[in-house]
């Protein structure tokens, strides 16, 4: 029952309707018996900074996607980590907002759950998601290609990567391909990117999920490369926001898992 005291967390962004944080975290909740309840909250960019400090201020926190990940980082008193520009998740300690970027959690344990091996990371897309890929690719050794459609934004991805400790690599060489962008949201979108475009792709990760999987998803596997969508990545970055919510707790995963597969069942 939500009383007085239950700590609101909530999801923030445009478009969330299609979310299923709230079944996956609603269903953490409960597991471990947490007076807490979740909600998505479409939201525009201007209220971006005070839905964050009402809820911090609460005693709740919540999650930020597209397109407000760089506002959230703004309205934060303190990152924790990197990426510093992109914040997807947020909390309040000692009167304190901070943020993280819990993304590269969710590509880093994706990709262990696709048994996906390779040191060359071919990203699509410039924007929050794709510097958090960036920034899990050089946690893990691996350099980075981009393809976006700005060749400028590209050069920009590019020198941020090799700041984050990810050094360039050749687009037609990578192993490892992950769609950042929003394309597969909608069952109208053109593919991110044409199987062709990664010759040597053996793994594809797309950070979209969808009922049925993506259309991307079928295409790279029809291709030859071993595939996922977001589902994984959504657990595990969820599991990184709750550990950032209820210190010392872990996120009972089994539990996030089966409500996220459930919903896209």
């Amino acid at each position: 029952m939500i009383s007085g005291g239950t700590r609101v967390f909530a999801l923030l962004g445009r478009p969330v309707a299609h979310s299923l944080s709230p079944r996956m975290h609603n269903a953490a909740f409960a597991a471990m018996g947490l007076d807490a309840v979740y909600v998505a909250l479409d939201c525009g960019a201007e209220s971006v900074a005070s839905l964050i400090h009402a809820l911090a201020g609460n005693g709740g926190g919540g999650n930020v996607t597209v397109p407000h990940k760089a506002a959230a980082a703004c309205a934060v008193t303190r990152m924790h980590g990197v990426p510093a520009e992109a914040c997807n998740t947020f909390w309040g300690e000692d009167d304190t907002v901070l943020g993280a970027n819990t993304d590269v959690d969710g590509v880093l344990g994706a990709l262990e759950a696709l048994g996906a091996e390779g040191k060359s990371w071919l990203i699509v897309g410039t924007g929050g998601s794709a510097i958090a890929a960036a920034a899990a690719a050089a946690r893990s050794g691996a350099s980075v290609a981009v393809q976006s459609r700005s060749e400028h934004r590209a050069a920009q991805f590019l020198d941020r990567a090799r700041a984050l400790g990810a050094p360039s690599a050749e687009p037609a060489t990578c192993a490892i391909v992950i769609n950042a962008t929003p394309l597969g949201l909608e069952a109208r979108d053109p593919l991110p990117l044409s199987p062709d475009r990664a010759p040597a792709a053996r793994y594809a990760l797309d950070l979209v999920y969808a009922r049925g999987e993506t259309p991307w998803v079928r295409a790279m596997r029809a291709a030859g490369s071993v595939a996922s969508d977001g589902r994984e990545v959504l657990v595990h970055q969820g599991a990184g926001a709750f550990e950032r919510w209820f210190p010392g707790r872990a996120a009972p995963l089994e539990v996030m898992q089966a409500a996220v597969h459930a919903g896209l069942a």
